[in-house]
């Protein structure tokens, strides 16, 4: 037997017996086991039996399809947020990996930042799929039979925010500087939350049933997750690097991008959505879940920003502005 292999085998009998196991028994299952295939490592033939139109439209399942696609570049991006809150895997030199590091390293944390800038770039762009892709008339049909749904219920993009961010900055601005120097617990700021905004009835600005049932679902899981991250958020592991390190452009930009890709860029493809689908002529049409998408979606309007330390005064002014004009208005 090749010296390589006896001592691979010598590594597996050590891993196996600091658990208190015998390798025999691994390596009997080892000789019985199929080989691994694509298609049950993917798991796509369960991937594939996951949309449930609930018409018979076809463009309902374009619908469904790339909402499904975003959430698993949702999942992502909150993989690489983990990674960032607890400082990277520590792997040792041998390629085993015992935990997490004690410390963030900044070209860790610009690299996973990277990542997750260009998740939300495909997403932006990938977005012409729902604003050129489906028939105007099959959706303004289909539509009625998933009421009271709404992409405003994705908790996965909530989770982002507030992974992302200080949680005053998640506030609805016109209420924020009531809580800030207060020492404000994360559950009195979270009644004012700013997505409660984007889920009020147009005539009466009572709660939709769409918020109603999301806040249900979800309000104790958001409050104990802004606990968890008070101290290990983006911005607190920005601010846990040197002051070198807090001043390299290349981090700077990751942030700023990571600000816009969200904040902007985001909500604003939406927007642009809206307006193809939901706007005619003088009238506009409520969201599915009765959300104001008219007030919710613009960013100059929410002003939503996760780094306001990393603006000037006049792109905080000015936030998201530019975009509408290119995209949506001249479009």
């Amino acid at each position: 037997m090749e010296k390589k292999i006896e001592d691979k085998i010598k590594m597996l009998e050590d891993k196996y017996a600091q658990m208190g196991q015998d390798i025999d028994g691994y390596l009997d299952g080892l000789l019985i086991s199929n080989y691994l295939t694509y298609w049950d490592y993917i798991q796509v033939d369960t991937l594939l039996t996951l949309q449930h139109p609930k018409t018979d439209f076809p463009d309902e399942t374009i619908f469904i399809m790339y909402h499904q696609i975003t959430e698993l570049y949702f999942k992502l991006v909150l993989h690489e947020l983990n990674q960032i809150a607890n400082n990277g895997p520590d792997i040792l030199s041998n390629g085993n990996l015992v935990g997490w590091k004690d410390k963030l390293d900044v070209k860790f944390f610009v690299e996973r930042l990277g990542r997750v800038n260009r998740y939300f770039e495909a997403l932006t762009k990938s977005f012409e799929i729902m604003i050129n892709g489906m028939e105007k008339e099959q959706f303004l049909r289909y539509r009625m039979a998933l009421l009271p749904a709404s992409g405003f219920q994705s908790a996965q993009y909530r989770k982002i925010e507030i992974c992302a961010t200080e949680f005053i900055n998640l506030v609805d601005k016109e209420v924020r500087l009531n809580y800030i120097g207060k020492n404000a617990t994360v559950e009195e700021m979270f009644n004012n939350i700013y997505w409660n905004k984007g889920a009020t009835e147009l005539s009466s600005g009572k709660k939709t049933l769409t918020l109603l049932q999301f806040e249900k679902k979800y309000a104790s899981e958001f409050i104990n997750l802004a606990n968890e991250y008070k101290t290990k958020n983006i911005w607190s592991k920005y601010k846990s690097l040197s002051e070198a390190d807090q001043k390299n452009e290349k981090v700077i930009n990751a942030l700023k991008e990571f600000d816009v890709n969200v904040n902007i860029n985001w909500p604003l493809v939406h927007y642009k959505s809206a307006v193809t689908y939901l706007q005619q002529n003088t009238e506009d049409i409520a969201a599915t879940g009765g959300t104001n998408w008219q007030k919710y979606l613009p960013p100059r309007f929410q002003k939503r920003i996760f780094y306001p330390e990393l603006w000037t005064d006049q792109e905080l002014e000015d936030w998201g502005k530019g975009w509408v004009v290119t995209n949506v208005f001249r479009s």
